[in-house]
């Protein structure tokens, strides 16, 4: 029996679009740009497509998703019909607006993206300028919901052109003429003239989001972008490089609980074509302390306050139920699912949401919670009754826990192994905590927590430390090293200029630096239960920046950091590694992570004094 349909409805396949998109040059990942609106984000390609985009939030199921397979899996594209000579984007002064110039043999178009700051519904905005002559452009808009698998149905609403299926609904407004634009269609844009469309979300059972303004919610969304930047202490020498990299970390911010995403994608290789594709689009803990460093060294106060406070909220009232992750509104369970139906980006599969760590022992994770609830105290923060408590049974469930093994800051899918750096970790745990109890005069005994104290360090130099080489090691027993060994120095387990972590140092210089940029690991060890090969991972490259400016080593330091920092794409933006044979970044994009160390590596290069502090101390 033939299915029949509504009247006034269609579906996105009897549009007539032709596969001839297959053969395009597909887009790498550092050719797209970032947009925001606080709540999620899209990535915007220089050829004019929106790649990737999960609507309404940041872990919601994706609208766009060609990014991880083919246009047929959602994409957003407004380009030139004809052949394009260049191509040119910027951000608009200190903001998340996007601004792509097309230069074609009939003249130059400008391509301006952006997302309101959201107030309500959720609105991604487009608008084409004529700069020069008459440009012949091609508007192409196919939504596919549920992370790029179901093909929504497409009717007349209300003056937009509405695409629905299941609980998703997109509304399209503007463009030229007094009807609803089609989802593709040709237009002619001429010096002068300026085109708006507005793509708008929300559930179909509810009434459709009211129009808004185009020119005025451009003028709004640039004012709040401006008036945000000014707020920041940049540090001299780099003021460019650390507001960009703060602008990004703001637009991966989920504003109603003041998380921070690790990156807004979910499924990019660190890997290619390989297994190694992870969705980033969850809270980890380790980043708070260097979150709140961040935010703190620039001034920006109110984020680190609501940072803080997403923390303590996720973690509840029992500390010692402390995962390594949560979702955006402080979510525990985070179940990993594969999406069979996604060819992956660049044929890298499996494409994974949810992740699977979020349940692992990470002995590391009670580390980074006590030194991020210290830093903040130093900080000016008040110390509370909550504060205290969650401390001193954060000390006790590492007294408990420190002797086993665990997955390591890696979140290996290997066995367990007693990684070095988590047993710093552990170090660094009871560290904080003796001091606070010297430092507020808090009523507890120290002597038994200096005891455990001493009795990590010397198990750590003992069964962690290869003599022979004068290095420590991943874990007891290995040869390999591991980046995570240069949190010795930075967490203040062992000054820099120590020989053992002046050995350490050397052995990651030479095992784990190909062309000048550090490793996590060697992914050949086995370590890890995962195949192939990973590129460099920058976050890394930083913290050997950091290293460095304790040795002394001032001038390598600035050196590294500005050839770390010249990896970013042509609108400032970084992944979480880099592919040095191929040139290219590689893993889910932008990675908060990298923009992090960035930031807090370029303070701690002004700081008065070379080798003073420690920077996560």
């Amino acid at each position: 029996m033939e299915q029949t349909q509504a009247p006034g409805t269609r579906t996105l396949e009897r549009e007539g679009w032709g596969t001839s998109e297959q053969s395009e040059p597909s887009m790498s990942i550092a050719d797209h740009a970032l947009i925001g609106d606080l709540q999620t984000a899209g990535l915007v390609a220089r050829d004019g497509s929106i790649n990737f985009m999960c609507l309404p939030s940041f872990d919601s199921d994706a609208c766009f998703a060609a990014l991880l397979g083919t246009p047929e899996h959602g994409r957003w594209k407004i380009a030139p019909t004809g052949r394009v000579l260049g191509v040119t984007r910027r951000y608009r002064g200190r903001t998340m607006i996007l601004e792509t110039d097309f230069e074609t043999k009939d003249g130059v178009v400008r391509l301006i993206d952006f997302m309101p700051i959201r107030e309500g519904a959720p609105y991604v905005i487009r608008i084409i300028e004529g700069i020069r002559g008459s440009v012949p452009m091609r508007f192409d808009l196919r939504p596919r919901f549920a992370n790029g698998l179901t093909v929504p149905r497409v009717r007349r609403s209300d003056g937009s052109e509405a695409a629905i299926a299941g609980p998703d609904a997109l509304y399209l407004r503007g463009g030229s003429g007094p009807g609803a634009p089609t989802y593709q269609h040709e237009v002619t844009i001429s010096k002068g003239q300026r085109l708006s469309y507005v793509l708008a979300w929300a559930r179909p059972y509810h009434d459709p989001p009211p129009p808004i303004d185009a020119e005025e919610a451009l003028r709004d969304t640039e004012t709040f972008w401006e008036q945000w930047a000014s707020q920041i202490r940049a540090p001299k020498g780099h003021e460019e490089l650390v507001v960009r990299s703060l602008l990004t970390l703001k637009a991966c911010t989920y504003r109603p609980s003041g998380a921070i995403v690790a990156a807004p994608t979910f499924g990019l290789p660190e890997t290619p074509g390989g297994e190694r594709n992870w969705d980033y689009r969850f809270c980890w803990v380790r980043d708070s302390v260097l979150t709140l460093h961040a935010f703190i060294r620039a001034g920006l106060l109110e984020e680190a306050r609501a940072f803080g406070g997403w923390l303590a909220e996720a973690i509840g009232g029992a500390p010692e139920q402390l995962q390594i992750m949560y979702g955006i509104r402080g979510e525990r369970r985070l179940t990993e699912v594969v999406l069979d139906w996604l060819p992956g980006y660049q044929g890298a599969r499996p494409v994974r949401i949810g992740n699977g760590a979020y349940n692992q022992f990470q002995l590391d994770v009670l580390g980074e919670f006590a030194a991020v609830l210290y830093f903040y105290l130093q900080a000016g923060g008040k110390l509370t009754e909550q504060a205290t408590v969650a401390m001193r049974e954060n000390a006790v469930r590492v007294a408990k826990a420190w002797m086993h093994p665990d997955h390591g800051i890696w979140e290996m899918r290997g066995p367990k192994h007693h990684f070095t750096a988590s047993k710093v970790s552990a170090w660094a745990a009871i560290d904080r905590w003796v001091r606070m109890i010297g430092e507020y005069k808090l009523p507890d005994d120290p002597a038994p927590w200096r005891k455990l104290r001493q009795e990590i360090f010397d198990e750590v130099c003992d069964k962690g430390f290869d003599r022979q080489r004068n290095t420590f090691t991943q874990y007891y027993g290995s040869k390999g090293v591991d980046a995570s060994l240069l949190f010795i120095p930075l967490t203040g387990f062992l000054p820099a200029s120590d020989p053992r972590v002046v050995g350490t140092v050397k052995a990651v210089e030479e095992e784990l630096m190909p062309e000048g940029l550090v490793l996590r690991y060697r992914t050949e060890e086995g370590v890890d239960g995962l195949s192939g090969e990973e590129g460099v991972f920058l976050p890394c490259s930083f913290w050997l920046v950091d290293t460095y400016h304790l040795m002394g080593r001032q001038e390598e330091a600035e050196k590294l950091f500005e050839k770390v920092a010249g990896l970013r794409n042509d609108v400032g933006l970084l992944a979480e590694e880099y592919l040095p044979g191929a040139k290219v970044q590689i893993g889910n994009f932008p990675q908060a992570f990298t923009h992090l160390t960035l930031v807090n590596a370029a303070y701690i290069l002004t700081s008065a004094e070379a080798g003073a502090t420690s920077p996560i101390s």
